[in-house]
């Protein structure tokens, strides 16, 4: 089960590069922004059935462990803001493409990938700092 855990952490490590590779997308193409935002909403997928499994095979450890309910909430609200966050970059990311394809500025989209995506380095740099400290009864 910790091998699986591992897993989907090494999965979701898409959100602790996409501020990276959005903060690119103004230096490129209109044809190279269009690549590189569909390469981000098939990762975006894959962070996202990675989060799954890391709820799962998280949600499986908590049980074997006893951990105080306050850090469970916070650790499921975290998981679930990810998966929101993570969710709704992926509207601006196809507008980018769509954008790029008909030749027309996608700035304002762009500029929302990179504020989501911060957003989303940040709770998940929370998580896997509750993770390394978690709160024990």
């Amino acid at each position: 089960m910790i091998f699986l855990h591992i897993v989907g952490a090494v999965g979701m490590g898409i959100y602790a590069i996409l501020p990276f590779l959005a903060k690119r997308f103004r230096q490129l193409s209109t044809p190279a922004q269009e690549g590189l935002a569909s390469g981000l909403v098939s990762a975006g997928r894959i962070g996202q059935y990675a989060l799954i499994l890391q709820l799962l095979t998280g949600g499986y450890l908590m049980s074997q462990n006893d951990y105080t309910v306050p850090w469970m909430i916070v650790i499921v609200v975290l998981f679930v803001a990810i998966g929101a966050l993570s969710g709704i970059v992926q509207a601006p990311l196809k507008r980018i493409v769509a954008a790029a394809a008909g030749g027309q500025d996608a700035s304002g989209n762009v500029s929302r990938v990179q504020t989501l995506s911060a957003i989303i380095l940040i709770l998940f740099l929370v998580i896997l700092w509750l993770m390394k400290n978690p709160w024990y009864q």
